[in-house]
């Protein structure tokens, strides 16, 4: 398990374990500080020595006067009755360069303040970090003390500006706007219970801002939710998991740490637009610690089938994935048994002779990805280590159980385990991100979100850009040619640019065989080019709920994805991000909009377009479009 020292050597590597100032302020203790970065600030105070804080964009309120604290197990409330003991501030602009992205390159710019304080009443030594980016502010506390400290509460609290609507959703609901102070009361005997919401957490401010609530680098402590607070119409209030969101394991309504340590970020992420949001996400990676990983040349993102289980049907994937341009077969629940009864995920059921199907993947360039109930993972480390050594390249977890410190820690193991064998790893059902894909890229995505193999509406698809994509790559399969759709064809094709999906799950529910005549399904070239990860990433318009429109770069060819909800519309998108000279645009769009939206044909079509133009982009409901430019 993860414990203090990792978080303490962190500390010390970016300079903030000592107590000393990194540039001391002079004269007296100041009473408020402010970070400020790009047009966007935020800032401490005390107010008759309790902490508080806020944070502003453009001069308009974001979050406004909040409470800061801790509760210890003991009953102690760090931020009650402080005094300042030492500030220090920094700026600081570096770039990196992800193993893979929404960008070739990340920027870090931001201007830091923290307070070095000390309770009164116990004398127990603590801190508060915030940070100002452009795109956002974020915060943290810092336990300075050296030994152990049991953290029982977090008292953070977000208060929005009146008129503030947010979208809450739990465990896999669908996305419901409502006032802060509404948040649908939610649970079971065996979950926590409450008026509360899962991260991320998207919020439409009155004066046209959008904000969303994240967190990143959550180690060695429980997943934050948000709580409204009776009688506070516009405040959400910090929730640390006492149970796993599945409700199994044990309750831990208490979290120990080994200190110095540090809590995990709070980060929001800021859009002047709806569709600057979008392009502002990276900074849920800015906050999380940097690539653990010495070696990343084996890890390869891509695009998956999903095998029925039979050997024969792994043959065919591995030849359709060559012929569609995918990188991956999967073998989901089922291929070592019943999953709930079966706990050995070591022998494959008699239908799949699996060593047969994996060399024949390798030598047509084809990797293979096994499902993993979690009740097989009781040796993770023996049972990775096997499918290492008969050339597996990833593994699908399954049904776990985000929620606690002990679980936090149990997932971390995981991507690191899978890590040392080499192997990728998506986790799946109501696991949250925060940051990780970056300290650990074999970690290559996560769902946390209502799937779209539920066939959820329009409105839903196109709420997740501004909502959970925000906080990191969501697996979110996409279903074309579904009759259960409740959007186009177009639609689904456009969420493989709209959507940050470094692995992406393809013709879900669908046999080969289903596509062999190319000519009854016009949308297949579009799937076999669409490339998962970017150089550049650029969101051209948007508005949650209602609609979006996202261009991405790979190489020299921009993809372009537009969604709407259910209602038809369309869009001008000026085609500015293009470079010099012509570009031949093949434009995927829908045709003439049938009774049900899956029924609704796609329209192909290509003209020649440069920098200097602008495309209109028409939708049915709940249609979309996939547009490719080439230079010519």
């Amino acid at each position: 398990m993860l414990r203090g020292a990792a978080v303490t050597a962190g500390l010390a590597a970016t300079g903030l374990a000592t107590t000393g100032p990194a540039h001391a302020a002079g004269g007296g203790r100041p009473q408020s500080v402010t970070a400020r970065m790009g047009g966007t600030s935020v800032t401490l105070s005390l107010v008759g020595g309790a902490l508080r804080w806020s944070a502003r964009r453009g001069g308009r309120t974001v979050i406004d006067d909040s409470a800061l604290g801790l509760r210890l197990g003991d009953g102690t409330v760090l931020g009650n009755d402080v005094r300042v003991t030492g500030h220090h501030h920094r700026t600081r602009r570096t770039t990196w360069a992800p193993v893979y992205g929404r960008n070739a390159t990340v920027t870090d710019h931001y201007q830091e303040q923290r307070w070095n304080l000390e309770d009164r009443a116990s004398g127990i030594r603590f801190g508060v970090q915030v940070r100002a980016y452009k795109t956002g502010v974020a915060l943290r506390y810092l336990l300075l003390d050296e030994g152990t400290a049991t953290v029982a509460d977090e008292l953070t609290t977000f208060v929005f500006p009146d008129g503030t609507t947010v979208y809450s959703a739990r465990d896999e609901n669908a996305y419901e706007p409502v006032a802060p102070g509404a948040i649908p009361v939610t649970g079971t005997s065996t979950t926590d219970n409450g008026p509360l919401t899962d991260l991320p957490l998207a919020a439409t401010l009155g004066d046209g801002l959008i904000a969303c609530v994240c967190e990143s680098a959550r180690v060695d402590y429980p997943r934050l939710m948000l709580s409204s607070v009776p009688g506070q119409p516009n405040t959400l209030a910090a929730f640390l998991m006492e149970h796993t969101a599945r409700g199994t394991g044990p309750v831990e309504t208490t979290s120990t740490v080994t200190t110095p340590f540090a809590t995990p970020w709070r980060a929001v992420v800021i859009g002047a637009t709806h569709a600057e949001l979008v392009d502002n996400a990276e900074l849920v990676l800015n906050l999380a610690p940097p690539n653990a990983l010495p070696d990343t040349a084996w890890i390869r993102p891509g695009k998956v089938f999903r095998c029925e289980l039979s050997t024969a049907a792994g043959l065919q994937g591995v030849d359709f994935a060559v012929a569609r341009g995918l990188e991956y077969i999967e073998y989901d629940a089922g291929w070592y048994g019943p999953e709930f009864s079966t706990p050995d995920a070591t022998k494959p059921i008699p239908a799949i002779d699996l060593p047969s199907v994996i060399s024949y993947a390798a030598s047509q360039g084809i990797g293979v990805f096994l499902y993993v109930n979690r009740l097989a993972l009781t040796d993770a480390d023996s049972l990775f280590g096997l499918y290492k050594s008969w050339g597996v390249r990833g593994i699908k977890l399954g049904f776990i159980n985000d929620g606690t410190q002990s679980m936090t820690n149990q997932i971390i193991d995981w991507a690191r385990t899978a890590a040392k064998y080499e192997l990728l790893i998506d986790m799946h059902d109501d696991v949250r991100p925060f940051g990780y894909e970056r300290t650990y890229p074999n970690w290559i995505s996560l769902e946390g979100v209502r799937g779209n193999e539920q066939f959820p509406t329009a409105t839903h698809n196109v709420t997740l850009p501004f909502a959970r994509n925000i906080g990191g790559p969501m697996d979110y399969t996409i279903c074309y040619g579904q009759s259960r759709d409740k959007t186009t064809n177009a639609h689904q094709m456009a969420m493989a640019a709209v959507y940050y999906q470094p692995l992406n799950f393809l013709f879900w529910y669908d046999r080969p065989s289903k596509y062999g005549n190319p000519a009854a399904w016009p949308g297949l070239p579009w799937f076999n080019a669409v490339p998962v990860t970017w150089d550049e990433s650029r969101t051209l318009a948007g508005s949650i709920g209602e609609y979006i429109a996202v261009a991405r770069r790979n190489g020299s060819s921009w993809y372009l994805g537009a969604m709407t909800n259910e209602s038809s519309r369309t869009l001008s998108l000026p085609l500015s991000f293009l470079g010099g000279g012509t570009y031949t645009a093949t434009v995927y769009a829908d045709g003439t909009p049938a009774a049900q939206p899956f029924r609704t044909p796609v329209v192909v079509s290509t003209r020649t377009v440069t920098a200097a133009d602008t495309l209109d982009v028409a939708m049915a409901p709940a249609g979309g479009q996939a547009i490719v430019l080439r230079p010519s």
